[in-house]
Formats: C-alpha cells, structure tokens, sequence
C-alpha cells in the first residue's frame, strides 16, 4: 500500500454541497489543475475533533459555503487516501472567502457534477452515493 510516506493513509474530509430543492451541487476548480472541477474536501486535522467538522471547514475556505452537515454518505478507501464524504445542504455562499482569488465555484445540475469530477474517480464514486443520484 503506498501512504507517500506516511505510516497510515491521509484522512481526507470531502463536503458535498448541495441546493436540495434545486437539485444542484457547487463544484469548484482544483488549485493544482485549473481546468478540472472537484468537491470541496481536504485533510483531516486534530482541531476538527469530528470528520464532519473538517468537511464542514473546507467547504468554507475552498467554496465559501455556509451550511449544514446533514447526512454521511460513505467512506472510500485508496492506496494513499481514505475519502469521507458528507453532504451538506447550503445555507449561504460567502461573496469573499479564502481561496475565492484561487478557485472557480458553479452550481451546476447532478449528472453534470459528476461529468466534471469523473478525472477523480473516488470524487465520482463518492457523489454517486448522494442522496441527489438517481435512484436505481
């Protein structure tokens, strides 16, 4: 299992953020590929005492989303990384948020998400268990 030099796999804390009566989720441009659309998410760290409370913390550097944490929705292991995913249904965007001179946000429809997130497979697998996916 390749950790990148860590002795366990980087816990990774991945907001999903959602305007449930619209149908939409914001995504938001990485800052290493400028061009590629992901879901707000980033380290876990020991301040957080909580998963949901880092989700939480990144959607609001990265996104500039106030809201709430309102459902879990899975856990997805890598080699190096293990992804929580959590929805979290919006309450307000901030006009100015801390990577707002890095990052791209856009509403955008489901299917239209999980095209633009699909070049991170665990991004795509995560959203496909979100409460908005069709049902099969």
């Amino acid at each position: 299992m390749s950790t990148k030099g860590r002795s366990e796999p980087r816990v990774v804390c991945c907001a999903i953020p959602i305007a449930r009566t619209a149908g939409k989720v914001l995504v938001i441009t990485s800052r290493k590929r400028q061009n590629q659309w992901v879901l707000p998410k980033g380290g876990w760290e020991t301040t957080d005492i909580v998963l949901e409370a880092a989700a939480s913390r990144e959607a609001l550097e990265e996104a500039g989303v106030r809201g709430t944490i309102t459902r879990y929705v899975t856990t997805i292991p890598s080699a190096s990384t293990t992804y929580h995913f959590y929805e979290l249904d919006v309450a307000s965007l901030d006009a100015e948020w801390l990577e707002d001179k890095e990052r791209r946000r856009e509403w955008v429809d489901f299917a239209e998400a999980v095209n633009r997130v699909s070049w991170k497979p665990e991004l795509a697998q995560g959203l496909l268990l979100c409460s908005l996916a069709p049902r099969r």
